[in-house]
């Protein structure tokens, strides 16, 4: 897609990027048929080709609008676009830069920007967990919407005691140990049945998703860089990896070279840090022959467990199939919905905050599809996924970690 750039971007290394981006659209619509959000509006603007041509205009001088704004904000960030694209079109990283340029520009009202302020202090601060708690101390008493938001609360287990030559690195997350700490036990305990032991650096904070997708790039980048700093003993220490078992991190980590390539100090780590990177499923390989027989007892065949793969692993990190093949392997049954299993749940990090309207009507479409397979129980791979499942359903959601875990125990 041919685009002048404005002398105003012209200058800027944020504008050159995007002018990158956007040369290699085609307009072909591959990508609008595979969007949930037009799926559901039907409006050209509410899907990435009406985003781009949005974003195309802004950067050629136009002056983007409340509207404007609006149609970025609708966008989940999912990234089915990017699979469907047969011009490998870099939507996220443009929609990022779009949403970044247009609000610039575009005031947001002071309510708007009160509750995106608190999102991006609150849910990485250190005060999440005491909120968290006194929140499930008092759910029965809350309304729907905040219930919602407030899982029940959880027993993570014990922590694996024994050591192991083998470490890997994980990330414990900003919201997951308060919300369901068992999964990050349960990822340790699964490792440590197979010989590695899991090492977590107590300085290693939040991702920096959270604010860098919402718009605080420079707050994003300075918890990527504080992350590095915790993580770099240990690296030169000899961990083999950094497993993530949240998706959603996963994705933002393995990033982290391409986020910080211009920063002098931190390129070279950063890079490292995203190479070392991997989503717990890919280590399922190596795992499976090992775990096998160490099985307590064999899972029941007939119990089907319905896994919803998330956006940020099948789109972002281009992850498709390897939870339900390996844990298949191991004996149980596992299957994603016969319908639109490509599609967002709804969560995609703060979206269901910001945009409850649309968030639910995903939600509910993906457990109805879901509900099709009658499965014992719903599986994910990423806190905001099974949080967001499960305020919509009966049928316990869970960490497909969880499951194995079981099974070992």
């Amino acid at each position: 897609m041919q685009t002048n750039l404005s002398p105003e971007y012209q200058a800027r290394a944020d504008g050159r990027a995007a002018e990158a981006i956007l040369r290699k659209c085609v307009h072909c619509g591959f990508c609008t048929a595979t969007c949930p959000t037009y799926q559901l509006l039907g409006d050209e603007l509410d899907g990435p080709r009406g985003r781009i041509y949005l974003m195309k205009q802004v950067l050629e001088g136009a002056e983007p609008t409340r509207k404007t704004q609006m149609h970025l904000d609708r966008c989940l960030t999912c990234r089915n676009c990017e699979s469907t694209c047969p011009s490998g079109v870099d939507y996220g990283h443009l929609i990022d830069i779009g949403r970044k340029l247009v609000d610039e520009k575009v005031p947001r009202p002071a309510g708007e920007q009160a509750v995106r302020w608190l999102l991006k202090e609150g849910l990485p601060s250190p005060l999440f967990g005491p909120a968290m708690k006194l929140g499930q101390m008092v759910r029965p008493l809350m309304p729907a919407a905040l219930k919602n938001k407030v899982p029940a609360k959880q027993n993570a287990g014990r922590w694996p005691t024994q050591t192991h030559a083998r470490k890997v690195l994980m990330l414990a997350g900003c919201v997951q140990p308060a919300m369901m700490p068992n999964i990050n036990s349960a990822t340790a305990r699964v490792l440590d049945a197979a010989g590695i032991q899991t090492v977590i650096a107590p300085k290693a904070g939040c991702c920096g998703a959270v604010k860098f997708h919402l718009n605080d790039q420079d707050g994003g980048r300075a918890e990527m860089r504080a992350n590095i700093d915790a993580w770099w003993p240990l690296i030169e220490g000899g961990v083999e990896a950094i497993v993530m078992n949240a998706s959603g991190c996963g994705v933002t980590v393995k990033e982290y070279g391409h986020i910080l390539a211009d920063d002098p100090a931190y390129a070279a780590k950063a890079a490292r840090i995203s190479g070392l990177t991997k989503d717990l499923s890919e280590l399922l390989p190596a795992l499976v022959p090992v775990l096998k027989p160490k099985l307590a007892r064999q899972p029941d065949a007939n119990k089907v467990i319905g896994f919803h793969p998330p956006c940020t692993l099948q789109h972002g990190q281009q992850l498709k199939g390897g939870v339900e093949q390996h844990l298949a392997a191991l004996g149980f049954t596992v299957q994603v919905a016969k319908n639109e299993a490509h599609l967002c749940c709804g969560s995609a990090g703060t979206y269901s905050v910001l945009n409850p309207t649309l968030s639910y009507q995903l939600r509910d479409r993906k457990l109805g599809h879901l509900s099709e397979l009658k499965p014992a129980v719903i599986t994910s791979a990423n806190i905001g996924c099974i949080t967001h499942l499960q305020s919509g359903t009966e049928t316990p959601v869970r960490h497909w970690v969880e499951i194995l875990d079981d099974a070992l125990a």
